[in-house]
């Protein structure tokens, strides 16, 4: 029986050349949307999932209280001495690690040298996450100061392989470090990425914070795994009171949260979870079984279009004895047969395009052909699809009355709707307009945040990292990059504009109330033309300046900072930052520092000739921008030969902040436009096989005198009222919607009448172009071939 049907089917596709063409490319585009789709899905799902007993790993989190223990936010470092009291006091905690770095700094050997991203942590870093050693033994990989574990690629760019056991590198050109392991590069889809590993022990030796960890700063991450994930709740009770049994300044309470939860479930408000980047993960699932379905839709469409073709087969296979549920399975194989081809064609595009869906929003997506998983759900997608599309048209045409049929009636079946078809277009071009209005709602959002007003100026500056000999002959350097004419201002700072985060407890001044002591600032070190360089706005009061000796013991504070510690006229007083006493000499206006979509937090600036990192330069205008490039770097490789030169733009910085709505406006216009396209694709199939069962009656009526005009119309007509009755619903429910997602931004646009001008505009001229072609077509058409065998 499945061979008669297979046959059956490999026939029927075969005479139906036209609708096949139009069911495997709708079918195709959508089953390819759907996999890259899902494909970026599983990407984001398994974030950090790769572990061995991930559900055991957790992230020491903190949770910022005021004086009435109300939690006013949630950070995600928990305080520099918590994680040795966790280790000291918890038994229920397996281990425990502390972690720092991130930073790209200097690795070499005799030969090569490369900027890579570094990392120091507790050598139980290496039971927690256990990364794949290919040389090397874990149980010892970080128990001396001197050892360094490298990353695969990090090894074979240095030596050319992997078998680099007790070779020396040297850590930022000063300091030997033996290899004691290389271990497998790390998945794509990982949260704490670096290229090479260095013992806390180590980090100690270079960093005071390190070696003295102070409660009130919160610079360090700490991760620990559990013995029993069961115990959460109660290991949880007691990490929150370590705080303050120990350190009684402020009121915080630490709490551990599942790491791997971190990346789409790190939104929290009032200490609790409230979502993330989870939503966004909600919609890509949509978007994907939508289009999915929009193509099934075009299937069921074409098929029941086709009805009255296939009733005779129908009436005549039952007249003869053939069942219903034979007839079903017949239409079935059908359906299944266009599936596979189409989803043949799918992979292969997938696989081509794979590259670029990369390379466009800057992620690592691979395929796992050796996986089972893959193949489960390629077979998963492939069996929902043949049945969604297959389903309702087998049904429909195996339901045919046969007496009916050979009556001459109307094929149909009576438990189906007579407008059902009608129903699903408006379905697809509902779905259509709604994805063409958060495109739009999406880009003006991103818009919004661009032009919102950074607090400094972005333009024309540039940054590199403090670097090698840049730190201690920083003068020499700024003395011949003003001299060059490639900058007009020079600044050295702890951190970058765009990424400050440093924050701290502690700051006290006169007449400080009791809640002054929960405010958490945020700091920023640097010297000398900070304001004349990044073009900071001043509320009040001046810049750092040699002119005034005594600005080495000066701060500058931004207005929300003035504003929650209730100073009035601050120039001039006097704050006491870890036991220096420090003038105010100038109050800024808030900048982005962080994040572009959350409101000013309080933040200081203080002087500090020897805390460097960073170098801001003001570039030339009068020059050009390769020409000042070309000019820093000649100076900085005379001076800093050792390294590369990194220069960056701050507007370039600025703009990665928004990633992740890029990502987001990327995949609404590409797949917006594909459903687009599919929808188009299925009315074009529904308005041929129109004028097709049409074509004796616009003969007659050409006859008649009708005008090609008014067949255009009548054909038109039909079509363009259900593309209007689909802008009537999908319009308010996507502003519905759109105005939920724009809910979860502090900084917010509005959804603009031009919008939805915009949206309805191009679903109609869209449909109607695709409408018009064939009915053109149809009325054009000589009517002595409709009528010549009447």
């Amino acid at each position: 029986m499945f061979r008669l049907n297979l046959k059956i089917a490999l026939r029927n596709l075969w005479r139906n050349k036209t609708s096949s063409v139009i069911n495997v490319i709708g079918l195709t585009v959508g089953l390819s949307a759907c996999i890259l789709l899902l494909l970026y899905v599983n990407y984001e799902v398994n974030f950090d999932r790769h572990y061995k007993e991930a559900d055991k790993i957790y992230q020491v989190m903190t949770n910022f209280q005021d004086a009435s223990g109300k939690i006013t936010s949630t950070g995600t470092s928990p305080g520099n001495g918590i994680a040795m009291a966790i280790r000291s006091k918890i038994p229920e905690v397996d281990v425990i690690a502390r972690i720092a770095g991130g930073r790209k700094s200097l690795i070499a050997n005799k030969e090569n040298g490369f900027k890579k991203i570094d990392l120091f942590a507790d050598p139980e870093i290496l039971k927690i996450f256990n990364y794949e050693f290919i040389t090397g033994n874990p149980e010892v990989a970080l128990n001396t100061p001197n050892a360094i574990v490298l990353t695969e690629g990090t090894a074979k760019l240095l030596f050319g392989t992997t078998d680099v056991l007790d070779k020396m590198v040297k850590y930022v050109n000063k300091i030997d470090l033996k290899v004691t392991g290389v271990i497998k590069d790390l998945p794509a889809n990982t949260s704490l990425r670096f290229d090479y590993l260095i013992p806390w022990s180590f980090y100690q030796t270079i960093d005071d914070e390190a070696r003295n960890p102070g409660w009130g700063n919160f610079s360090f991450l700490a991760i620990t795994r559990l013995n029993d994930r069961a115990e959460l709740d109660f290991v949880n009770s007691k990490v929150k009171k370590l705080f303050n049994e120990i350190y009684t300044e402020q009121r915080n309470e630490n709490f551990l949260y599942p790491y791997s939860d971190l990346h789409l479930h790190g939104k929290f408000l009032n200490g609790k979870n409230v979502g993330g980047d989870i939503e966004r993960i909600y919609l890509f699932i949509a978007l994907a079984f939508g289009i999915l379905l929009i193509a099934c839709i075009n299937f069921m469409n074409m098929a029941t279009a086709k009805s009255e073709r296939r009733a005779k087969e129908v009436g005549i296979k039952k007249t003869i004895g053939a069942t219903r549920s034979s007839l079903v399975s017949q239409f079935l194989t059908e359906a299944m047969m266009l599936t596979i081809v189409a989803v043949l064609i799918a992979l292969t595009i997938v696989e081509i395009s794979l590259p670029m869906f990369n390379n466009l929003l800057g992620i690592e997506i691979s395929i796992d052909y050796m996986g089972l998983a893959y193949w489960l759900g390629i077979v998963s997608v492939t069996l929902l699809t043949g049945l969604l599309a297959g389903v309702y048209p087998a049904m429909f045409l195996s339901s045919f009355n046969p007496i009916q049929i050979f009556k001459k009636k109307t094929a149909r079946a009576r438990f189906i709707p007579i407008n059902l078809r009608q129903v699903l277009v408006v379905g697809q071009f509902c779905f259509a307009i709604m994805l063409i209005i958060a495109t739009l709602v999406i880009y003006k959002q991103i818009q919004f945040i661009k032009n919102r007003p950074v607090g400094y100026n972005i333009n024309l500056l540039a940054e590199m990292p403090q670097s090698g000999e840049l730190h201690g002959k920083f003068e020499l350097f700024k003395e011949q990059v003003l001299k060059s004419g490639a900058v007009i201002s020079v600044n050295q700072a702890s951190r970058s504009m765009t990424h400050v985060s440093n924050w701290f407890y502690g700051l006290k001044w006169p007449e400080m109330e009791k809640q002054g002591e929960e405010i958490v600032f945020n700091r920023l070190e640097t010297q000398y033309d900070f304001v004349k360089t990044n073009g900071v706005q001043m509320l009040a009061g001046r810049d750092f300046s040699n002119k005034f000796a005594s600005d080495t013991a000066a701060i500058l504070l931004s207005g929300t900072a003035v504003k929650m510690m209730k100073l009035k006229d601050p120039v001039g007083k006097t704050v006491n930052l870890f036991g220096n006493q420090l003038t105010i000499i100038g109050v800024f206006k808030d900048f982005l520092w962080d994040s572009p979509y959350h409101s000013g937090r309080p933040m200081v600036i203080n002087f500090s000739k020897s805390e460097g990192g960073n170098i801001n330069m003001r570039l030339n205008p009068a020059n050009s921008l390769s020409k000042n490039i070309e000019l820093i770097s000649v100076i900085v490789k005379n001076i800093n030969p050792q390294y590369p030169v990194e220069i960056k733009f701050v507007d370039d910085l600025y703009a990665d902040k928004m990633q992740s709505e890029k990502i987001l406006g990327v995949l609404a216009n590409l797949f917006g436009g594909i459903a687009i396209f599919i929808s188009c694709l299925g009315l074009f199939g529904l308005t041929a096989y129109s004028a097709e069962q049409r074509t004796k009656e616009f003969g007659v009526r050409k006859v008649l005198g009708a005008s090609v005009v008014s067949i255009m119309q009548l054909l038109s007509l039909s079509f363009m009222k259900m593309i209007l009755v689909a802008v009537v619903i999908g319009v308010p429910l996507a502003c519905y919607l759109m105005n939920k997602w724009l809910g979860n931004f502090e900084f917010r646009t509005v959804i603009s009448w031009w919008i939805i001008v915009v949206s309805i505009f191009t679903t109609i001229i869209v449909a109607f172009f695709t409408v018009s072609f064939q009915a053109y077509k149809a009325a054009k058409a000589n009517p002595v071939d409709a009528l010549k065998y009447e």
